[in-house]
């Protein structure tokens, strides 16, 4: 019986080395290890330039050319039978046929992170080129990897920073002035650490971006891959209830102008709106202040944030009307002033259709279990998504937990998902 283009394709195909993949990952976990198993690699460290070292001595190996941009994100490229993606004078090439496919994460961490966050999408794309190598496979286009630079956004603000200066969300010059709270600079990090680099950075044809889940569904579905439809759109406020300071004991209720009863009626409104709202609604406080924080006074003043994400601008916009109402309505019966600014705004991000379709028959084909998600966290491929055709993989983490230092995948799923890479990035790249 002759075979299918695209079977044909398949027993062609290398394989890829899951053991080697996770050997990978538990060696770069290593720099940084905390004692509770995760990882404090935070964004231009001196341990995040020895992770850099790292990975990019292991991409040379590969057979890369490494190239590092104004913020320090970092492309390795593999060059394809129609170059490398540069002209002759060093410039990225802008013709369409020879751009590169890339796949790309971060290896920054929070300060009690995990192994896999970031650190898969980044080793997965390694893996992806040491097979290519190791079986001596050319492929038309270019293959690059790319490290973004602070995609956690813990040591230095903006978070997804590198990204978003290549996409051009923000500028190389006002990234770099961004200090820590020791008054460190990104720029001085960055000469420190010896990843102050000027190379310009590629444009893509495609970009893959494998990553743990970050939650519940996968695993509590029993599903290995999940293909990324898009990423829930964020709009981040800081809120200010400001009542009266008054003493506990000799004021009665009913004269009482309590900021933190105010407050605390937002946050049960923030989570009414989120479950009632379609498209994936998500609704949080994080972070609230307290004045003056005395166990007899009434507190005056509260402070807190709203954090708000949904799959869709329209219902979005939606729920931030309702949490004005919401305010509006508490501030008159609970005779309080609520101030509410607007920090953050990202829109929705919807996935290149073709890619994802590609990703699920993939998947299909390679005999996992596919479904199509919605990511609910912020990813660089959000900001890349604006430059060229985009997609992401999921795998399922334990518990869906992740930020935290007990963070897990399991090797079976982390090689699924390389497998499912190595065959979107093969169909991309000729």
């Amino acid at each position: 019986m002759a075979l299918s283009s695209h079977a044909r394709t398949r027993a062609a195909a290398p394989a890829i080395d899951s053991v080697r993949l996770w050997d990978s990952l538990m060696t770069l976990a290593r720099i940084g290890a905390t004692e509770l198993g995760g990882v404090r690699r935070l964004a231009l460290s001196e341990l995040d330039g020895e992770g850099r070292d790292l990975v990019s001595g292991w991409l040379r190996e590969a057979g890369c050319e490494i190239r590092v941009d104004a913020i320090g994100n970092i492309f390795a490229i593999r060059p394809g039978s129609r170059g490398n993606g540069f002209c002759a004078d060093g410039n990225p090439s802008m013709n369409p046929a020879d751009l590169p496919v890339a796949v790309g994460s971060h290896i920054d961490t929070q300060p009690t992170g995990g192994k896999f966050d970031g650190n898969y999408g980044v080793l997965a794309g390694l893996e992806v080129l040491r097979t290519l190598a190791a079986a001596t496979h050319q492929t038309a286009r270019p293959i690059a990897v790319a490290i973004w630079t602070n995609e956690e956004g813990t040591r230095f603000t903006p978070v997804m920073m590198g990204s978003g200066v290549y996409c051009g969300a923000f500028s190389a010059a006002h990234c770099q002035a961004q200090a820590d709270r020791d008054g460190i600079t990104v720029g001085a990090a960055l000469r420190a650490i010896g990843y102050a680099g000027s190379d310009r950075a590629p444009r893509f044809a495609a970009y893959f971006e494998p990553h743990i889940e970050q939650g519940p569904v996968l695993e509590r579905e029993n599903v290995t891959i999940g293909a990324v439809e898009g990423a829930l759109g964020q709009r981040w406020f800081d809120v200010v209830v400001t009542g009266e300071d008054a003493h506990a004991g000799p004021t009665p209720i009913e004269m009482r102008r309590d900021a933190m009863v105010a407050a605390a009626r937002l946050v049960l409104d923030v989570r009414r709106i989120a479950a009632d709202a379609p498209d994936y609604a998500r609704g949080t406080v994080g972070q609230m202040f307290v004045h003056p924080n005395s166990r007899n006074v009434i507190p005056g003043r509260a402070e807190f944030s709203v954090d708000l994400r949904n799959a869709r601008e329209s219902t979005l916009a939606a729920m931030v009307d309702a949490l004005r109402a919401a305010a509006a309505r508490v501030a008159d019966e609970d005779r309080v002033r609520v101030e509410i600014r607007e920090v953050v705004h990202f829109p929705p991000c919807a996935f290149d259709p073709a890619l994802v379709a590609g990703i699920e028959r993939h998947a299909h084909a390679l005999g996992h279990s596919v479904r199509r998600i919605a990511s609910g966290a912020g990813h660089d491929a959000v900001y890349v998504a604006r430059t060229c055709p985009a997609a992401m993989i999921f795998v399922p983490c334990d518990g869906g937990i992740s930020h935290n230092e007990i963070e897990n995948a399991q090797p079976g799923h982390l090689a699924a998902g390389c497998e499912v890479l190595l065959a979107a990035v093969l169909e991309a790249a000729g």
